[in-house]
């Protein structure tokens, strides 16, 4: 039996079916629609919500295929790895994607070598090769400085992890329709050997600019550690987060959780403003899908400038001051 069909895992949190996973449809629409193929979802989990596995029929999904049992509740690897691995035996897809979260990079590694599949981990982008329809995979390597194409020609199904926020989620279409297929779960794919206990969030994990309408990011061009105060007092005064480039990050001046491009988040807000990053592709491929871009630097000739929806050219130590002050004004007259 051939392989055939591109399949993207719906993640699940409570119930609630994960942003990422829409996402992924994008990616997962694209490719299938070049390999002339179905596009297929799986979500695992316990009492998944009807309203987001609709969702996915609506979002490019032709088929969902929903394993739901109490037994599933929480994400334990081995019990995950052989549901989807027990589905793969069975449907045989030619493509499985999943998103580079905490799950995906625990899952995938661990059913690639179940199935003696190829992985690609972390990728920013994915294509079809037209002569072989080979999965073009393409992720940061050497330390972010290139990015490399990997393809697994030999093995299937060929399997990668995407970035999340590397694409914006698929658009939503409420005439698609698709198939619903609920898969009881075998008994015996549960592994009794491991027990989830709870979950404990990383208090070092200070900030989440994934999830952020706005950044406000600093580069070199602050020139110390110090003057990333002006970044925090502009996000303060716009709701936003402070992100940095991994210039900035190198020398000590912030925290990596900050750290926005190919070494660090992809991220996709709705403002993002640069401040001193010249804009090296490593920094652009993290942050170049932002809705609206703003760039301040003092080299009109800096690469941000190519991306940007609106540049000012200057001195950032006489343009940020300004801003803050007038937007404190702002905030102070509102208060009145």
């Amino acid at each position: 039996m051939d392989y055939h069909g591109v399949w993207t895992i719906a993640e699940t949190n409570l119930g609630k079916i994960k942003e990422v996973s829409f996402e992924l449809l994008n990616r997962g629409r694209k490719l299938a629609d070049k390999l002339g193929t179905e596009l297929a979802s799986v979500s695992i989990g316990n009492n998944i919500n009807n309203n987001d596995i609709q969702e996915l029929i609506y979002r490019g999904a032709d088929k969902v295929y929903v394993i739901n049992d109490p037994q599933l509740e929480n994400f334990i690897v081995e019990n995950y790895t052989n549901v989807l691995e027990d589905l793969v035996n069975e449907y045989r897809p030619e493509i499985i994607i999943a998103a580079a979260t905490t799950s995906g990079r625990s899952l995938m590694p661990y059913l690639s070598v179940k199935v003696n599949a190829g992985l690609t981990a972390d990728c920013t982008g994915l294509d079809i090769e037209e002569k072989t329809g080979n999965l073009l995979q393409t992720r940061p390597a050497i330390g972010g400085n290139i990015l490399a194409t990997i393809k697994t020609p030999k093995n299937r199904p060929q399997m990668a992890t995407v970035r999340p926020k590397s694409t914006k989620p698929a658009p939503r279409d409420d005439n698609r329709t698709g198939e619903i297929i609920n898969v009881a779960l075998k008994t015996e794919l549960i592994d009794g050997r491991v027990e989830s206990l709870g979950c404990k969030k990383d208090e070092q994990e200070d900030v989440n600019i994934q999830d952020a309408d706005i950044i406000i990011s600093g580069g070199r061009g602050l020139k110390k550690g110090k003057n990333f105060s002006l970044i925090r007092e502009l996000a303060q005064h716009l709701d936003g987060v402070v992100g940095a480039s991994r210039d900035a990050v190198d020398r000590g001046w912030i925290s990596y959780p900050h750290q926005v491009g190919l070494s660090g988040k992809t991220v996709l807000p709705k403002l993002y403003v640069a401040v001193g990053i010249s804009g090296a592709i490593q920094h652009l491929a993290g942050m170049k899908t932002a809705d609206n871009i703003i760039a301040i630097n003092n080299d009109p000739e800096a690469p941000i400038f190519k991306v940007a929806d609106f540049g000012i050219v200057g001195d950032l130590f006489e343009i940020l001051p300004i801003l803050n002050e007038q937007l404190a004004m702002e905030a102070k007259g509102n208060e009145i």
